[in-house]
């Protein structure tokens, strides 16, 4: 067991990435729009992201291929090759643009409440978290990559477990909120919200990736699998200790919110002055963390889906990621309020995710290419579910808007 914490890293880097911004806003409107109602949706998006994100382990260490590598083999007509291409090189990208800016104007909202920054033309901290971001992905080195992720999920889990204790929760109702399922009023963007945010597509292709530059086969895939269950049940306690937070010390008092920071102010009878320096870590780490998984999901999925060189150290793979962390630069810098960037990607991610989900399926049943370890009749019918869920949830999403 001991040993194996030792090895953890792509499941880390899964973590890092959903654990952004996106879950902190979308978690902190759940709890304090409907309390602990919401928990359920928490706890069905992890146990959604456990099943997609071993079947994309699977496949780069038995596979040995990306996602998009596999796609790419899979689908040899012209035509459907070139429409397959652009629809989820398209999806990826819009999404991960999207998130981009979210991350980075997100992980500044805390430092702006303790600085007098926001009021600048150009506020320093958002190209300065761009720089950071950029020379730790120019470096090409992995495990210098993945180690960072791993201590930037560390932080979160303790900023934002530590905070959930503090605000001293009320425990009955929280287990009534994880296992009685319930859809508010006015609640069904907030799910697919809360889906979205931790069922991230471009983390099916990252997923795939990272294992083959961690591990070296088939023989290692029990490694991959307790990495990937460590890491996103970690992941998905962190989304709930938010919600939890949330509902204590915003919806029981009633307290309108603008952005997510605003929990810090509300979290000062529990955890005095220093909460508010306390969240604004948190943010930062969540956004910091996002802001490299992003560009480097992307590049990994284009890079396969064109049938590119998918190294770190590749022109074309670092041509991708830096116009993926550029356009999050620029969008950031507009000015947007953050809150209205990042549920924009949080919502699209939740209608894109069918499509993605479908082509990992897809892939997966192919016995040419994974052999012994394609997926079993109990592994195919909880994908199937899922696929199901989140297309009804998309759709009804869609309704919901218009």
């Amino acid at each position: 067991m001991l040993k194996r914490l030792f090895k953890i890293g792509p499941g880390a880097m899964v973590a890092a990435a959903f654990i952004g911004p996106g879950t902190v806003t979308t978690a902190t409107l759940s709890g304090a729009k409907f309390g602990y109602t919401l928990l359920w949706a928490v706890a069905f998006s992890v146990l959604a992201t456990l099943v997609l994100q071993e079947m994309a382990a699977r496949l780069g260490l038995a596979g040995d291929r990306g996602l998009g590598e596999a796609i790419r083999e899979k689908i040899t007509g012209k035509w459907s090759r070139l429409f397959s291409g652009l629809l989820v090189i398209g999806a990826i990208l819009i999404g991960n643009a999207a998130y981009e800016a979210g991350n980075i104007t997100g992980a500044v909202i805390g430092f702006n409440s303790l600085s007098q920054t926001a009021n600048w033309m150009v506020n320093p901290l958002i190209p300065g978290l761009a720089v950071v971001a950029f020379l730790l992905l120019y470096s090409g080195k992995y495990k210098l990559i993945e180690r960072s992720l791993i201590l930037m999920v560390a932080t979160m889990g303790i900023v934002f477990l530590w905070a959930a204790f503090m605000a001293k929760p009320d425990w009955w109702s929280i287990l009534k909120g994880f296992f009685q399922p319930q859809i508010p009023e006015h609640s069904l963007l907030m799910v697919v919200g809360l889906i979205g945010t931790t069922v991230v597509p471009y983390n099916l292709f990252l997923h795939a990736a990272t294992v083959r530059e961690k591990w070296n086969g088939p023989e290692e895939i029990s490694d991959a699998r307790f990495d990937t269950i460590l890491s996103v049940i970690l992941g998905g306690i962190i989304t709930a200790s938010i919600v939890i937070t949330s509902a204590v010390v915003l919806h029981s008092s009633g307290t309108e919110i603008n952005n997510a920071y605003d929990l810090a102010s509300q979290l000062t009878p529990f955890m005095g002055k220093s909460a508010n320096w306390f969240i604004a870590l948190g943010f930062l780490a969540a956004g910091l963390s996002s802001a490299i998984t992003a560009p480097l999901a992307a590049a990994y999925a284009t890079s396969g889906l064109m049938g590119w060189q998918s190294n770190l150290q590749a022109p074309n793979f670092r041509a991708i990621w830096i116009f993926v962390l550029l356009s999050g630069l620029v969008f950031a810098s507009w000015g947007f309020k953050p809150i209205s960037v990042i549920l924009f990607a949080q919502v699209a991610n939740g209608l894109l995710l069918p499509i993605i989900a479908a082509f990992l399926l897809w892939t997966m049943n192919d016995r040419q290419l994974m052999g012994r370890f394609i997926n079993s009749p109990l592994q195919n019918g909880l994908g199937f579910i899922i696929l199901f869920i989140t297309l009804i949830l998309g759709i009804k999403s869609i309704i919901t808007v218009f």
